[in-house]
């Protein structure tokens, strides 16, 4: 897969006020590469090497350039894009859920290829040749690093921000880098958009003062869960504008919560979609009972993915719903068919034992899905597994900042595997995990079985992977019949 780095490239003026239609020969080189692009999505589905996810965008785009802004400039569909560091992919689906539920007709990026191909394949994939879209809304998950590229292509009607933490510092450089180029794009959004950022982060709740945008904010402001400090790898603890501490009155989750400046006084917003109640399930598993307080009105929701995080992403998702004028009181409809995404603490059936699959990509994800897993009941069997492909980064500093000396009385057994499993069999040492319980096995088919034939019958397995083991890991349950491929779920 290719990357594309982080740009700051801001687009001209006649960019952002859109684009003639193409002429006879542009028609005719959108035909082709629309025509090309969904060629290579049949036939990597037909080979079963691909879903479609990300071939056809670039198949396309090396044809036409400019086919997602000529496809998408041209439908009357209402556009959503989703950035962030963690709960882009949920946060789509939840808004798709809403919009679905409302009667909308939703095209959307939905397997989580979020880099500028993967956006591309939305309109190559919905589309007909003639690049004409029958979609009510387009919804991207968009990558915070292609995000600057991607929008002047899409000129969204609403931009949602869910977080912004440290991820892949080799290729994004460091956090204030993202900030500053999203925060140039988000200004120069006209008066017609909507931006909806979360509250709860200092970083990001400071966005785009200056656009004629539309802003709304979103967050949390309950007693009922959180801590009374930030957790120690948080990685906003001091205030944007004038660098003294920041106080908080409660830590949600990282650095999002309830946080003041007693130096200069800066201070969360007031959030327009609040959660004033949040009851998580004791067991780490079950439905969340969610209290929002909206520009409509107050109402009560259940939430069936568990989790803090996912709180979040449901009150992302109902903020971009109303920013886009759908029915919002009926969440518990439209959630009430979720399932956990694609290595979004995943349960899978493997014969007669179960794997809670997860993708972890920071410190922050990291975290959050042990604390959840934590409170599953009984003694954890665990397969960790990184790898530093440039897909997945190559800086694995973050793994020191992972509070791995939480779970660690609740370990049985660790199985290390991938490119990086000598470094994991490390920390789990440095953590006091005794190394008669830790593994190394590199191959991912060989640690797999090792890991499972430590788990009892009617037991669990508990996997913790970054993307490019995830993705193997996943293949080879979907050669065994465990899963179905991941763009066909």
């Amino acid at each position: 897969m290719q990357i594309e780095h982080l740009s700051t490239k801001q687009p001209d003026d006649e960019q952002l006020q859109g684009h003639a239609a193409p002429s006879g020969l542009g028609r005719a080189r959108l035909a082709l590469a629309i025509s090309a692009g969904k060629l290579a999505s049949a036939s990597g589905r037909l080979l079963r090497i691909g879903g479609g996810t990300s071939l056809p965008g670039m198949v396309a785009r090396r044809i036409d350039p400019n086919v997602l802004k000529e496809v998408v400039g041209a439908s009357t569909a209402k556009k959503i894009v989703i950035t962030g560091s963690n709960g882009k992919t949920t946060t789509a689906r939840m808004t798709a859920a809403l919009a679905s539920a409302d009667g909308q007709r939703v095209s959307q990026n939905r397997t989580g290829s979020n880099l500028l191909q993967g956006v591309t394949s939305v309109a190559v994939n919905f589309a007909d040749i003639f690049g004409r879209l029958a979609s009510d809304v387009l919804l991207f998950e968009i990558d915070e690093g292609t995000i600057p590229l991607a929008v002047p292509e899409i000129q969204p009607d609403v931009v949602v921000i869910t977080n912004l933490f440290r991820d892949q510092l080799d290729r994004y450089g460091e956090m204030y880098s993202v900030a500053n180029a999203l925060n140039t794009m988000l200004e120069r959004l006209p008066a017609t958009s909507t931006i909806l950022l979360n509250g709860n982060d200092p970083q990001v709740a400071n966005f785009a003062l200056n656009s004629k945008a539309r802003r709304f904010y979103f967050g949390l402001e309950t007693k009922e869960v959180g801590t009374p400090v930030p957790e120690q790898s948080a990685d906003i603890i001091r205030c944007i504008h004038c660098d003294h501490d920041l106080v908080y009155e409660i830590a949600y989750l990282s650095h999002l919560g309830l946080y003041r400046c007693p130096n200069c006084g800066y201070t969360l917003p007031e959030l327009d979609f609040a959660v004033t109640s949040a009851k998580l399930a004791e067991d780490g598993e079950g439905p969340s009972q969610v209290t929002l307080r909206t520009p409509q009105g107050t109402f009560d929701f259940t939430l069936p993915l568990p989790g803090i995080h996912n709180v979040y992403n449901a009150a992302a998702a109902i903020g971009a719903a109303f920013a886009t004028d759908f029915t919002i009181n009926q969440a518990t409809n439209a959630f009430s068919t979720l399932r956990p995404a694609f290595g979004r603490l995943e349960k899978i059936q493997a014969g007669d034992k179960n794997i809670y699959l997860s993708f972890v990509k920071n410190p922050t994800s990291f975290n959050l899905i042990m604390r959840l897993i934590a409170k599953h009941s009984g003694k954890k069997h665990m397969l960790l597994s990184m790898s530093h492909t440039v897909v997945d980064g190559q800086d694995f500093a973050w793994l020191w900042d992972v509070d791995l000396e939480e779970i660690v009385p609740d370990v049985l057994d660790a199985v290390c595997c991938g490119n990086k499993a000598e470094e994991l069999a490390l920390r789990l040492k440095y953590a006091e995990v005794g190394t008669d319980k830790i593994t190394v096995i590199h191959d991912y088919e060989a640690a797999l079985d090792s890991a499972l034939k430590n788990v009892e019958p009617g037991g669990s397995l508990y996997i913790l992977s970054g993307y490019t083991p995830t993705q193997e890991l996943r293949k080879i349950m979907q050669k065994r019949g465990w899963v179905k491929h991941y763009w066909e779920e």
